[in-house]
């Protein structure tokens, strides 16, 4: 597959071309069509498959389609998750696309009645606790979140039958959020702020007030006396999240238009006031895309780039962080867009969700 955006996407001609994602605003149905075929391709893919199961008898042997039959696809259960949450979005944004019948029928496929019930027991399972908490519990919610906001039936019938496995993931995530002493400040699946920006949006969305309070309560526990966040250090080497960028994109989710703009100057100070480069936060590399731990660089810059965006929502038109700001969100967006050709499974498996999540501006409160 011909990567999405290349590097000629650098001048403003080839990004009006068919197919082209502008750096700024949204993208037409021929591009989404691809990141479609990305998901089409995985989502009932089982194999290769990075299984995260607790045996706890020679019963629970048994191959990912019995154990977990709405999400065996896609090389992991999260991944799988938010293979469907793309599907799903794509729909809502082009529901006359010449994908989206395939997409209706492998959502019909996979969120059966019957699967999701089988998902909801497996997570209730003895030893289970932790099972892909938090990063693929709250992508979960993601995906109910995005149904519940689409007006269709097929929609409203996944939904439903959703309900049992929604209500163990939002079960499993109160009961885990007050006994967690400390936040997780990797780069990776077990970060506790990218989760509690997810979880936020969802609780909102469903006017849940309880799950709202304790996901708003537990960012400020966690972060709100944070300061001089090492951005330096990063990245880590297999990162795809950015621990301080996540917390702060987070944080403007929780606090009050008068409180964000404080707080960020002193988390992370070193955020430029006079520049309109992006130097100070350069993008990331992957030095093999094809390493299903080193391609996590390819989605770190995707990643970066939404909770740059996120920031920038939350703080006042004069700003003058805002031009550094969006020119490193800008940098970050092209270089993660041209990174999501599908060449290889170990990054198309999942980059395509990261790069809808980016370009939809679902974290984005319009």
């Amino acid at each position: 597959m011909a990567p999405i955006i290349g590097v000629a996407a650098e001048n403003a001609a080839s990004q009006k071309s068919v197919g082209a994602i502008p750096s700024t605003e949204g993208f037409d149905a021929a591009a989404a069509e691809r990141f479609a075929k990305l998901a089409l391709a995985c989502v009932h893919k089982e194999y290769p498959n990075k299984i995260s199961h607790v045996l706890n008898s020679d019963a629970d042997v048994a191959p990912p389609r019995k154990l977990m039959p709405a999400f065996c696809g896609c090389y992991d259960w999260h991944s799988s998750v938010h293979g469907h949450w793309l599907l799903v979005r794509l729909l809502r944004r082009f529901p006359d696309a010449s994908f989206a019948k395939p997409a209706r029928d492998a959502l019909k496929a996979s969120l059966t009645a019957e699967n999701l019930k089988r998902e909801a027991t497996y997570l209730r399972g003895e030893g289970r606790a932790s099972f892909e908490r938090p990063y693929g519990l709250a992508w979960l919610l993601q995906l109910c979140a995005e149904l519940r906001e689409w007006d269709d039936p097929q929609a409203l019938e996944m939904l439903a039958n959703l309900k049992p496995l929604e209500d163990a993931a939002v079960e499993r995530l109160t009961a885990w959020l007050p006994k967690l002493s400390h936040p997780v400040r990797i780069g990776e699946h077990d970060q506790t702020a990218f989760a509690l920006g997810l979880i936020l949006d969802y609780a909102r969305g469903k006017n849940d007030e309880r799950l709202t309070k304790l996901a708003a309560d537990s960012a400020r526990k966690f972060f709100f006396g944070d300061t001089n966040c090492p951005l330096a250090y990063e990245p880590s080497g297999e990162d795809f999240l950015s621990p301080c960028l996540g917390e702060a994109d987070v944080m403007r989710r929780v606090l009050s238009q008068g409180e964000f703009p404080k707080w960020l100057s002193e988390f992370l100070p070193q955020t430029p006031s006079t520049t309109a480069n992006s130097d100070w936060l350069p993008v990331a590399i992957s030095p093999d895309p094809s390493d299903p731990k080193l391609a996590h660089l390819d989605g770190l810059n995707l990643s970066r780039a939404w909770m740059l965006e996120g920031i920038l929502s939350a703080l006042p038109a004069n700003d003058a962080r805002r031009p550094a700001l969006a020119s490193a969100a800008e940098a970050h967006r092209r270089a993660g867009l041209a990174a999501v050709t599908g060449e290889h499974y170990e990054g198309g498996h999942w980059l395509g969700s990261f790069a809808i999540y980016l370009t939809t501006k679902r974290g984005i409160k319009k």
